[in-house]
């Protein structure tokens, strides 16, 4: 097989750790980096304890193992590995591969296949690497078999889980929503965790989150936002069992929602999948620990701007566990070129990077509808496509940030539409008030969330994390 950067790319489990990948490549890391001249690499990386990490990998199929305790797979190390094999073979001895390597390489053959050879002799040479054995059709049909059994299974249990959010909306609605406050954190997290227990964690966090997602609203606003939360969880469980009757953008998007994934190579191999080369700056990120125990790394991406090219938005999201320290690899302000492939959905947002290509050569200036009624016609034409929607990115130009009796707002020059902003970022806010600006932030249909605005003494940028 040909390596090369794509191939690392394509691999990766997640954008954080092709950051965590790149940050090992200081050959400093590595003691040891070899190959076998017959389809195997290995390498040792100096971690934080005494003992380095081992690594082998097939470079025939890409198959890995190492010894690091990571749970993604492939790990960072496996990553830098392959990476540097395939930007500098130069740097990799050549030898004869040690045992631990080479017991490796005969678990996972079949035993009819030859294994390398120890140090009594020679390395064979790349031209007599054995053939690939043959396709074991019975054996594919059967694991074939057992992943539909198993996703059957997970459907059926997934009902009975909106079975159970069906009758605690009905329970909520009869009890009356006027004392919801109060008990939204019991209820919430009771219902969330028969949701896990379903298999269906996307719900889940959804119910988890609700609770201080209203406490942060303003009084008055509190009652309007329950009811249409509650109606969208309502049209999620509805819509998820009629989901065969939904063009395929919306019902990947449902099953998102609910809790199904896609895998990043799946997302790289779909040639049908949007794909957009140009230049973006990032405009945000945030790190986010979950009720589940991991950590949502987001990074907001926009498209330079162009005349008459509506604003393009995107967003990388990963996860990784919550004890492991982790950054989205990007800074907020950062411009480059580069190829990105969107999810499939009704209204494209997350992506994946495909391949990097350059550094922009000049900044990004932030997209931005004329007014801001402008911006909400684009917000309601993704909600009539995708009505899950939670939040949608918006670009405003020649709005200012406005103090006002209900709280601060963003305001268009003719002050006919504002947008108000969250009560826990205005302090964040305050240096901007009076300030033309071009901004571009997050509307859920009751507050906009400030992600970036350029102004006339440069760019602002909100508070890492959230």
């Amino acid at each position: 097989m040909a390596l090369s950067v794509d191939s690392v790319a394509a691999m990766a489990p997640d954008q954080s750790s092709l950051a965590a990948a790149r940050k090992l490549l200081r050959p400093g890391s590595w003691p040891v980096r070899a190959v076998d001249g017959a389809g195997l690499a290995w390498g040792e990386c100096q971690g934080s304890g005494s003992a380095p990490y081992r690594i082998a990998v097939s470079i025939d199929d890409l198959g890995y193992k190492c010894t690091c305790p990571s749970r993604k797979f492939p790990c960072k190390h496996t990553l830098a590995l392959i990476w540097q094999l395939a930007e500098r073979p130069a740097d990799f001895a050549t030898m004869v591969a040690p045992d631990w390597v080479i017991d490796w390489a005969a678990r996972r053959k079949p035993k009819a296949a030859p294994v390398p050879r120890r140090a009594e002799g020679p390395a064979p040479s790349l031209a007599a690497a054995p053939a690939e054995p043959e396709r074991d059709q019975p054996s594919e049909a059967r694991s074939a078999a057992q992943r539909e059994r198993v996703r059957a299974a997970r459907e059926e249990s997934i009902g009975r889980g909106l079975d159970e959010l069906d009758r605690w909306l009905c329970d909520r609605l009869e009890a009356g929503l006027s004392g919801f406050s109060a008990i939204a954190h019991e209820q919430c997290r009771l219902l969330a965790r028969r949701l896990n227990d379903a298999k269906a964690p996307g719900l889940a966090l959804i119910l988890d989150s609700l609770p201080g997602m209203l406490l942060a609203l303003r009084q008055e606003e509190r009652s309007g936002w329950l009811i249409e939360t509650l109606g969208r969880l309502q049209l999620i469980a509805a819509a998820y069992r009629r989901q065969a009757l939904l063009p395929a953008p919306l019902r990947e998007d449902l099953r998102r929602i609910v809790g199904w994934t896609v895998e990043r190579a799946t997302v790289l191999a779909d040639g049908a999948a949007l794909s957009v080369a140009a230049a973006w700056r990032v405009i945000a990120t945030a790190s986010e620990v979950q009720a589940d125990g991991l950590r949502r790394l987001e990074t907001w991406l926009v498209r330079a701007g162009k005349p008459g090219v509506e604003p393009r938005f995107a967003l990388l999201l990963d996860f990784v566990p919550a004890t492991q320290a982790a950054s989205t690899g990007f800074a907020p302000g950062e411009s480059f070129e580069a190829r990105l492939v969107f999810y499939p959905s009704a209204a494209p947002l997350r992506a994946v990077v495909a391949e990097r290509l350059d550094v922009a050569g000049d900044p990004v200036p932030l997209p931005a509808d004329p007014t801001p009624s402008m911006a909400l016609e684009r917000y309601a034409a993704a909600l009539v496509v995708l009505p899950f929607l939670e939040q949608w990115p918006l670009g405003l130009r020649d709005v200012t940030l406005v103090d006002t009796v209900a709280g601060l707002m963003v305001a268009g020059e003719d002050r006919s539409v504002g947008l108000p902003v969250p009560r826990a970022q205005e302090e964040e806010l305050l240096p901007l008030i009076g300030r033309p600006m071009t901004a571009a932030g997050l509307w859920n249909g009751w507050t906009f969330r400030l992600l970036a605005a350029d102004t006339g003494i440069g760019p602002w940028y909100q508070e890492a994390g959230r």
